[in-house]
């Protein structure tokens, strides 16, 4: 039994919708979804703790004349250059633009850093970047992997939780010696 065509555009045609549903079948869902508002201002809060905490600690390397603050600001300047790429590779696949620069409540307290020294300064970095920031870091990872409508999202703040919990404890102890 043979089958004939009429036209042969109508295969064509045919086989162009099934090679279009393969494509698409194939296709990851990151790259189909698109994150909800929320979820964007999640990823964005969440790129904004990590640029202020590496500006931060950018600031604490240099001013800094206790060693154990300087090793603990240049491991949060590590830490978070690694977490932003992440946030950036999620926020790159999802269509999102993140922001650059600390937002105007971290500029002010980085103001508020270069005008210190000495002890004082050593004392206000441990307790606002240190342990009042990765406390805020925290809650937002949580509430971030608690809400978040997206998977890849909700992924990226659990992963990023058990080493803003360590940074926290690691500042709560510099906190405790620095009386």
């Amino acid at each position: 039994m043979s089958v004939s065509f009429r036209s042969t555009s109508a295969v064509r045609s045919a086989c162009g919708l099934v090679l279009a549903a393969t494509a698409l079948a194939c296709t990851p869902t990151w790259a189909q979804t698109k994150l909800a508002s929320a979820d964007q201002s999640m990823l964005k809060d969440i790129a904004q703790a990590n640029i202020a905490e590496i500006e931060s600690g950018k600031v604490a390397v240099e001013k800094s004349q206790n060693e154990d603050v300087k090793k603990f600001a240049q491991m949060m300047v590590d830490d978070h250059s690694k977490a932003l790429m992440d946030v950036q590779k999620l926020a790159e696949s999802k269509s999102v633009t993140l922001p650059t620069d600390p937002d105007v409540k971290h500029k002010a307290t980085m103001l508020e850093f270069k005008a210190l020294s000495g002890k004082t300064f050593d004392s206000r970095y441990v307790k606002q970047a240190g342990v009042g920031d990765h406390e805020a870091t925290d809650k937002l990872l949580k509430k971030t992997q608690a809400n978040a409508k997206d998977a890849d999202l909700k992924a990226l703040a659990g992963k990023m939780i058990p080493v803003v919990e360590g940074h926290l404890q690691h500042a709560r102890d510099l906190a405790k010696m620095k009386g």
